[in-house]
């Protein structure tokens, strides 16, 4: 059980990260109920551990907890060749929040879901290797240091791999907007 000067780093440390670990979370399991799940099993994890915590970013300490729990319990949870995104909420929340003057017309609701699915189908298909650093990237905003220490890997490779994501990401959202264009 956890004392009270646990229970006070752990509310300065974990508690602020939440938001950022239930986006990671949800990038990595594909469904929200699931990354409540993991961020859960992740924050019992980090307040048994937290007296290790150190100095440090307690966003990059949080955030590797939250992807070694994620990891943990795909392995013991999904088929390895399923990962699949149900939460478009986020997407278009996302492409709302950008309006000038408030809410879109009607046509330009319209065409930011179609857009937001496309984008958040690109990003579900790309390998989770891949997927996890540009999620940590250019969803959470972490630095490349940051990610590095998430995803234990040299800055070097973080970078390499963010680069082949975004290619790899440009080249689906190019092909499907090509067979949109085809097909209509």
């Amino acid at each position: 059980m956890a004392d009270e000067r646990q229970k006070r780093r752990f509310a300065e440390v974990v508690l602020p990260q939440l938001d950022d670990a239930l986006s990671l979370a949800r990038w990595l399991t594909g469904s929200a109920a699931d990354a409540e799940d993991v961020v859960q099993d992740a924050s019992i994890r980090a307040l048994a551990a937290i007296d290790s915590f150190r100095d440090g970013s307690p966003r990059a300490w949080m955030l590797t907890i939250v992807r070694n729990t994620a990891f943990s319990w795909l392995r013991k949870n999904r088929p390895k060749a399923l990962i699949v995104t149900d939460d478009e909420s986020v997407f278009e929340a996302a492409s709302f929040a950008n309006e000038p003057g408030g809410l879109p017309s009607p046509e330009a609701a319209l065409i930011a879901k179609a857009d937001a699915a496309m984008l958040n189908a690109a990003i579900a298909a790309l390998p989770l290797n891949f997927k996890e650093i540009l999620v940590l990237r250019e969803i959470d905003g972490l630095s490349y240091r940051e990610i590095a220490e998430v995803v234990s890997l040299p800055i070097g490779t973080v970078m390499s791999r963010l680069s082949r994501a975004r290619k790899l990401l440009i080249a689906r959202l190019g092909a499907t907007r090509a067979g949109a264009q085809g097909a209509a």
